[in-house]
């Protein structure tokens, strides 16, 4: 695979994250965590700009309705639409303490939402956030819940379990949102960097962004890295396609834990190739 890597916006971002292409608007979109800012950017004007700035936002997801569904600290879910806020979820009692790190909305518009503690990855959690607002959770514990996916005949399911350095795959009921048979697809030796963010292409090959690696790997059916892309920062977290043909790879990073001297930390990258991505699903929590 040939690649060619631009820096596209750079706000130093403490944990640029969730990086996601919106196919409506031809925008892509991502957080930088703690600082609770949102930000845009549109590959038609090469224009970039901050869009939110409030409470922790640990991870996003769009609605179908054209809303965007904000996921905080504490377990807090919201709706998000032209500046305002409508409130899912107030907060979770269980996750005092704690944010969401990682979420994905599936092909029925539910949403599975991974929560963290910065200072015990053994306690975090995975939920699923279901169309009427209710939430249920699917694995206690997860140790660091971070990057997920679908197969593209949405059979499968992908999840990231940072701390363990491990990418789990599951059986995937479209019906019920149920999850079964866990299964190791893949895991990494820590001094090859820890795995964080996830996306798919068309080929159903897996995507990772690699913490602590300075790179993004291509795990072949097997799980095996069969193609690692190396980008200008240490810590790299998350990553998405996007453009006309879903052919331009956008990948986040981060400042937190760098090197002072690092001149590209908490940038957004974008990473032309010949690889075409899947369009991610959008959520429909309507509570």
């Amino acid at each position: 695979m040939t690649s060619r890597t631009a820096v596209i916006a750079d706000y130093s971002c403490e944990v640029g994250e969730g990086v996601l292409w919106h196919p409506e608007e031809k925008r892509v979109y991502w957080t930088d965590i703690p600082n609770g800012h949102l930000y845009r950017y549109d590959p038609g004007t090469d224009a970039h700009e901050q869009v939110y700035d409030g409470d922790t936002v640990g991870a996003f997801t769009f609605q179908k309705d054209g809303s965007l569904l904000l996921f905080g600290a504490e377990g807090r879910v919201d709706i998000w639409r032209n500046g305002e806020l409508k409130p899912v979820v107030d907060r979770l009692p269980e996750e005092s303490g704690m944010r969401f790190n990682d979420v994905i909305a599936d092909p029925a518009g539910r949403v599975f939402c991974g929560t963290m503690d910065t200072d015990d990855f053994s306690k975090g959690r995975l939920y699923r956030l279901d169309t009427d607002g209710s939430i249920t959770t699917v694995l206690d514990p997860v140790k660091l819940p971070n990057g997920m996916g679908f197969t593209p005949d949405t059979t499968g399911f992908y999840l990231t379990e940072s701390d363990t350095n491990e990418i789990h795959r599951f059986d995937y009921d479209i019906e019920t949102g149920a999850l079964s048979d866990q299964q190791t697809f893949s895991s990494l030796p820590d001094t090859e960097g820890m795995y964080d963010g996830m996306t798919v292409d068309d080929e159903g090959r897996v995507w990772s962004a690699l913490w602590g690696g300075g790179a993004i790997v291509r795990h072949g059916s097997d799980g095996e890295v069969e193609r690692r892309v190396s980008v200008p920062a240490e810590n790299v977290t998350s990553l998405t396609f996007g453009g006309e043909d879903l052919r331009d790879m956008y990948v986040s990073s981060a400042t937190f834990e760098a090197d002072p001297a690092e001149e590209y930390a908490g940038a957004l990258f974008r990473v032309e190739s010949n690889v075409q991505g899947t369009r991610e699903f959008v959520s429909d929590i309507r509570p």
